[in-house]
C-alpha cells in the first residue's frame, strides 16, 4: 500500500521582507501565512519547524497507540509535545533534534513496559524514520 499526502508553500519577495503561505491537501492549513520573522524572530505565526513538531508528535502518538493495542493496552489519554531544534550549522541552518515529551494515562500499564513500548514507537513511527536528527523521548505514565 502506498499513500501520498501533500503540502505546498508559496513565497514572494526576499528572505526577510518576503511573505509566504502554507497549505495542506486536506485544507487544515489553507494559505496560512509564514515568513522570516515567524521563523527566526518569534513573531506569531507558523513555521516549518513547528509543523514538523506537530507531525512528529501526531505520528509518534498514533504509533504508540498501535503498539499499546498489540500489547493488550488502551490509553485513556496521551498528550505528546515535540520540540524541534533549528540551529546554525556549517554555514547554514539545520534541524538537529526533536524532543518528544509524552504524558499518558494507560490503565494496567507498568512503568518498565510503558517505557519499552514508548521507545519502540519513537524508533518506528514514520516521521522518526524520516528525520535525520537526534530524537529524544521523555515519557511519563500518569495515574
Amino acid at each position: 500500500m502506498q499513500i501520498n499526502r501533500s503540502g505546498s508553500a508559496k513565497w514572494s519577495g526576499g528572505l526577510k521582507d518576503g511573505r509566504g503561505s502554507i497549505s495542506t491537501q486536506s485544507k487544515a492549513l489553507d494559505d496560512h501565512p509564514y515568513g522570516f520573522a515567524m521563523r527566526f524572530e518569534g513573531v506569531a505565526g507558523t513555521n516549518p519547524e513547528e509543523l514538523i513538531g506537530a507531525a512528529h508528535a501526531a505520528c509518534f502518538t498514533m504509533a504508540l497507540s498501535k503498539i499499546l493495542g498489540e500489547a493488550g493496552l488502551t490509553a485513556d489519554a496521551m498528550e505528546t509535545k515535540a520540540v524541534v531544534t533549528l540551529e546554525e550549522k556549517d554555514g547554514g541552518f539545520a534541524i538537529t533534534a526533536s524532543k518528544l515529551t509524552l504524558k499518558a494515562t494507560i490503565p494496567g500499564a507498568q512503568q518498565a513496559q510503558f517505557q519499552e513500548l514508548a521507545a519502540l514507537a519513537k524508533a518506528n513511527c514514520p516521521v522518526s524514520k524520516l528525520l535525520n536528527a537526534q530524537i529524544d523521548l521523555e515519557a511519563e505514565l500518569l495515574g
